[in-house]
This record gives structure tokens, sequence and C-alpha cells, in this order.
């Protein structure tokens, strides 16, 4: 079925169910960011492939929500459909939840599947909504009975994560949630987030690419701890580790008779922006819910000094694989034909190459040209994939998974001649990028309050980019991991030393180029003063930034120190694992300025 055809679909059951507005989010029953196959309900709906976006569906018209990531994307993708694209942060566009309150009335109803639906947003509804009178119908998974050939779930079996790696076993890190659960005067934690639960019983899997996570949910009781999966998944030594760290298995579906059997009077801790709905209502109302961030988000941002030990040498071998990558790309861009897919295939492969490997961290973005305007660009045969020539900048946004940790890192590439414009705007990033990087600021900033450092280059220039300027990393877990961020959005997370987090400013020019310079850093502290203890940045990944693309004229003596002092680095750290031609490349690639 074409787009149209199941919107109509769509509308049909909607009307046998008695439903007005329906909504599809971009969720599975984790909240994850990333989605197995089989939940990329709002993909099959809209046709659009994001990886964030709201559908809203009526009798007369169909809604796409989505953020400036995607706003070029989006359009392409929905062209020639009834869906109207509504731009996310940008005035004049109201959010989902305030189209739904203009635009329901009285005695309307409200559909959504609630096992997907975290109950925040639910809670959200019903504040935006108001006493309008709209019924809410959470038990319909309309997609499903629409969607005949939806990928099966996901069977990869589960591995364990060594403590040589993680630093702590699974019973020391249960032992750790059950303090902060004692100082909240809870009695259980629920956990629906699967990046949670991978961390806190140190096992990982491959249910979903680039992410390695095992679909299941988690309860932990002062004295019990369970795990809800799929027992397919568990071989015999996961099993064997888990029952030695105090952990016992059930099936998946199991999870709700567990959650309704919790003993009345307990006290259950959750965050409900990472419980579903569904799972929150089976909780017995004798019970008290005590709602907050969920504590092993908090614990995991703060790596150890074995985690970061192991991160710093994932860097060091992802160095090597980009190194090897831009060096081939110079000797044969021109020579040999390379488009955006064979370019993204042959990193991986360079990847491939070091030792702990295991998949990327994200779907590659290798865009060309005007290509790399878009955000999220991502190449496909058949559909956009720019054959690379000797000329123009080529971005790549990258990374892997490695059983010693998760790296993300972009790099803008010069190919050949580029305009004085497309030099002046790399050259701005570059100092955007360094401005915050070299930053020395006072215990207790967040990340909201260091964004503007990186954005003020920029800014003095009239330019802008429509999305945060860093995100947290996880530990051979999601790429992106909170609680904390670097962005304009409010923030009241403490930069803690042992967070990692990305730096990478960019400039954005729809049909002209993309340029984004990313580093991921690891917070770390610094002089202690009568003001108070200082923190700062430790840079961990290496890699050249293209020299061809700075016109050193724009910065500063101090930019000009910290970029020399970081290609002195980058050599000296991945040199030893070279050839002597990719050394002597490297060697000019990082020379002095």
């Amino acid at each position: 079925m074409k787009v149209n055809e199941r919107i109509n679909s769509l509308r049909s059951l909607m009307k046998e169910r008695g439903i007005t507005a329906y909504i599809i989010p971009t969720y599975d029953p984790h909240q994850s960011e990333y989605l197995a196959d089989c939940y990329k309900a709002r993909v099959w709906i809209s046709g659009f492939t994001g990886s964030a976006g709201t559908v809203v569906v009526t009798e007369k018209e169909v809604i796409l929500w989505t953020d400036g990531r995607y706003f070029i994307q989006a359009e392409k993708e929905i062209s020639g459909s009834e869906i109207k694209l509504f731009k996310m942060g940008i005035p004049g566009f109201p959010t989902y939840k305030e189209w739904l309150k203009d635009n329901l009335k009285e005695g309307d109803t409200l559909g959504f599947d609630g096992k997907i639906f975290p109950q925040s947003d639910v809670v959200d509804l019903e504040r935006t909504m108001g006493k309008k009178g709209v019924k809410f119908i959470d038990e319909y998974d309309l997609i499903a009975e629409l969607w005949t050939d939806r990928p099966e779930m996901p069977k990869s079996k589960a591995f364990i994560h060594d403590v040589k790696y993680t630093g702590k076993t699974a019973k020391e890190k249960i032992e750790e949630v059950r303090k902060e659960m004692a100082k909240k005067e809870a009695t259980h934690f629920l956990l629906g987030s699967l990046d949670d639960i991978a961390w806190v019983y140190n096992i990982r899997g491959r249910d979903v690419p680039c992410n390695p996570i095992i679909i299941s949910y988690a309860l932990i009781s002062q004295d019990e701890a369970w795990l809800f999966v799929d027992k397919e998944k568990i071989g015999e030594d996961v099993e064997k580790y888990l029952n030695e760290n105090g952990v016992k298995i059930e099936d998946y579906d199991k999870v709700i008779e567990y959650v309704k059997n919790i003993e009345k009077g307990s006290k259950v801790f959750l965050d409900t922006t990472r419980v579903n709905r569904w799972l929150y209502k089976g909780i017995p109302t004798e019970c008290e819910i005590i709602e907050g961030r969920n504590i092993t988000t908090d614990l995991k941002a703060i790596k150890n000094s074995v985690e970061i030990k192991n991160q710093k040498n994932a860097y060091i071998k992802d160095g090597v694989a980009l190194v090897k990558f831009i060096h081939w790309l110079d000797e044969n861009v021109g020579k040999l034909q390379i488009t955006e897919v064979s370019a993204s295939e042959r990193l991986e492969e360079f990847r491939k190459e070091q030792e702990g490997f295991i998949e990327p961290s994200f779907d590659t973005i290798a865009a060309y040209k005007e290509n790399a305007a878009m955000m999220h660009y991502k190449a496909e045969e058949g559909k956009s994939n720019y054959e690379l020539k000797k000329e123009k900048m080529f971005l790549v946004d990258s990374g892997g998974q490695y059983y010693d940790g998760t790296t993300d890192i972009t790099r803008t590439i010069v190919l050949g001649d580029i305009t004085e414009e497309e030099k002046r705007d790399f050259t701005l990033t570059l100092k955007s990028h360094i401005n915050l990087a070299r930053a020395r600021f006072l215990y207790g900033a967040t990340g909201s309050n260091l964004d503007v450092l990186a954005r003020s280059p920029l800014w003095q220039e009239g330019i802008d980019y429509k999305c945060g300027t860093g995100h947290g990393v996880g530990f051979l877990l999601n790429v992106h991991e909170g609680p904390h961020r670097l962005s304009t959005v409010l923030d009241r997370v403490s930069l803690e030393k042992g967070m990692v987090v990305t730096i990478e400013p960019g400039v954005y020019k729809a049909g002209k180029h993309g340029i984004r310079i990313e580093n991921v850093v690891v917070v770390e502290e610094d002089i202690k003063t009568d003001s108070g203890q200082f923190m700062r940045f430790e840079t961990l990944s290496y890699c050249p930034i293209d020299l061809d693309g700075v016109d050193v004229s724009l910065l500063t003596e101090q930019e000009k120190k910290w970029l020399n002092d970081y290609h002195e680095e980058v050599y000296n750290k991945l040199s030893p694992y070279l050839t002597e031609e990719e050394k002597e490349w490297l060697r000019k690639e990082t020379r002095n300025i």
C-alpha cells in the first residue's frame, strides 16, 4: 500500500473503534530512541524515515511533527502524500498536543497505543486537553492490524559485558541502586528503558541495530531482582552470570503479572518518561508511586576510572580507523568511483579491522556537498547517493561500538576547491568547537549554561544551528545518553566529573553545504580556588581537523595553540598504529599553523 492508502485504511479502523484522532509516535514499549524494525509504525504510516517525529491522523487531516534536524528530509519523504509537515520549535507551528487541544471538541475520542506511549506523555496530554471532555482510548495498536508484513521481534542472544570493561559487577551495581532506592524510601524500582537494564545487569545484545541492548523489562526490590526477557535469548553463560549476581529470569510477557502482584502498600519508584502507560496502569492502586528520573540513568552517566580508561582506548582504535579512511579518500577520490554509500562501507571496513569492534554506533551520515545541510541525512542506493569528486566538502558523522566503549565523531573533509564562504563557515565552526572545548567552568554549571560558548562565534555572524551542541554518550550502549547534554534547552543537570559528552557545533545552509566538527570529551576537575572547584573538558577523540578548510587569519593565537596542541596529540596517539605512508600523510595533516 502507498502512504495515502495506508492512511485511509487507518481511518476506516478508527471509525470502527469510535476514534476521532489517532497518534502514532516514534516509540517502542521501552521509549527507545532507535527502534527495532517491528516498532517503526510511524515510518510505515508516513514514509518519513527520520529518527524523531509524531503523526496525528483525523478524518480530514494528517500531520507530521518533526524537529529541525529533519525538516528538509521530511519535506522530501512526505512529498506526494496528503501529510502536512509541522516544524517543531518554529514560531507559528503548534505542538501536536496544542493542535489536538485546538481541534478536538467535547465528546471526541483520542486514541493511541498504551503499550508504547510513555506515561509522562499521557499526563501531558491530560494537562493540555484540560476539561475539554475528550475521552482517551489507549488499548488499541491499530497499526498492528494493518501492517501485514510487519517484521518479527528480534531474537538476538544476550552477552555479558565483562567486569574488565565495566569496572563493577552487576551485583555491585544493583547494590548501588538499592542504596539510592532507600534514600527515596522506595521498596521497588520498575525499569522499562533498555539501556538502563543493560547497564545495571552488565548484559548487552543485538536486538536493535547500532544499540547493543536486549528487549526486556526489569524490576528490582530491596531483596530481589528480575529480568523479563525472551528466554531464548539467554544462553547458559548469561543465565549463570545473572543468577550469581542475584538476578532471576522470567519471560518477557510476565512483567505485567509481577507488576500487578506487587505487594499492597509498596512504594514503587519509576521514571514516567521511560515506563509505558500499560505497565503504569498495572501497578496496584494500593501502592504509592514515586516518580523521578531513573536511578540508573544518573549512575551510568558518571563513568568510573575503568570505563574511562577503556573509553580512551576505544577512541585510539577509532581514530586509527578514521585516519586510514581519510587517507584512503585523499588517495582515491577522482581515481576510483566512490559514492556516499561506498565511502560509508569502506569506513566500516576500517573499523572492523580494529580489535573489539562490534558494529557501528549509529547509521553513518556520509553527506557530500549540499546533502550535508541535512543534519541526519542518510545516503541510499537508488535514492540519494552522490559520487565524490575532487571538489567541495564531504561530511562524515560516524561511530563504533567496541567492547571498551562507544564512539561518535564528525569530520568535514575538504576534497578539493571550496568557496570563500565555505572556508569561512568551516573556520567559524572550528572556532565554535574550540571555544567550548577549552572552557574552564565552575562546578555546578549545566549544559545549558555552557551551550552559548559554542554558539557565540556563529551568533556574531548571524548564524545558528537548529539542534543541541552535544549529548552524553553511553558505554557500549546508546550513542545518545542522558541526563546531561549541551543545549539551549533549560537543563538542571550539573556536569559531573566522569560525564562523557560530545561537542558538535555546525553550519547548515540548505542547498549549499553543511559543516560539523565533533569530538567527544570527558568532564574533569581543574583548578580549585576561593571561588570553588573549577572543571574542564578532556578531549577523547583523536582525528585531524582538515586544515584545508581553515582560514588561519580568522583564528586567535589561543585558538591556533589549541589546534596545534590537539594535532600533536593526534599524531602521537595514532602514528604507532599506522604504516609509514600513513604516518607521513598524518604528519602533513597535523602540521603546525
